[in-house]
């Protein structure tokens, strides 16, 4: 019933063989367009930043958000699957400044303002082919050639536009809370930027005695 497998299998090459099949009958697009006229599920990746290479970590997430899509194109939904990319925050921000070798806001603002962002523009998608490597290579079926981009005027409108229904609602709070804080930045920090490196330091003080 079934071919005998090779025990000697090059899976490299099984792993090229395969996405040239599926490359050859359009195996990912027939799946994107299965179930026209059903029920939507639509599916956002969480986008990653492609100032960044990708590594070991993005590939486990990849396939474990992948399964999610497949499960529901097999329950009969018609799955919109959106890429995306993050494209702003402190880490596109200190790459840039690592680049151009300065380092805080008074010596961004002496570059100018203005051409720092577009620097921050041009450098977001630095690793995007490989990202769209690897994403092929672990079969994670997602349409990367009509991406959103989190610094697009469509994008950022969709955030207002999301606030205003919150507000309409009352489900927006005024509320008070303690978060990590970068003095070089002159910024609080997100907990995915504290993850990329915040840390506890002594540091020395001076004590001067007057009399009163």
């Amino acid at each position: 019933m079934y071919k005998k497998v090779d025990p000697k299998n090059n899976f490299v090459e099984m792993e090229k063989s395969i996405l040239t099949l599926w490359d050859e009958k359009d195996v990912i697009q027939k799946n994107f367009q299965m179930n026209e006229g059903n029920e939507y599920f639509t599916f956002y990746d969480g986008p990653p930043t492609a100032n960044g290479a990708p590594h070991i970590g993005h590939v486990v997430t990849r396939v474990i958000k992948d399964l999610i899509p497949r499960y529901k194109v097999m329950k009969g939904y018609k799955v919109l699957r959106k890429a995306g990319w993050d494209t702003h925050g402190l880490p596109v921000e200190l790459e840039v400044e690592k680049t151009l070798g300065i380092s805080g806001k008074p010596e961004i603002e002496k570059y100018g303002v203005e051409k720092f962002i577009k620097k921050c523009k041009d450098s977001v998608f630095t690793y995007a082919s490989q990202w769209k490597d690897m994403s092929e290579r672990v079969a994670y079926w997602i349409d990367m050639d009509n991406p959103y981009v989190t610094y697009q005027n469509e994008y950022i409108e969709s955030v207002w536009w999301s606030l205003r229904q919150l507000w309409d609602k009352e489900l927006l709070y005024k509320g008070h809370k303690i978060v990590p804080y970068c003095p070089r930045c002159g910024t609080s920090l997100s907990s995915h930027e504290v993850a990329q490196g915040y840390k506890d330091v002594k540091d020395s003080s001076a004590y001067v005695k007057f009399r009163l």
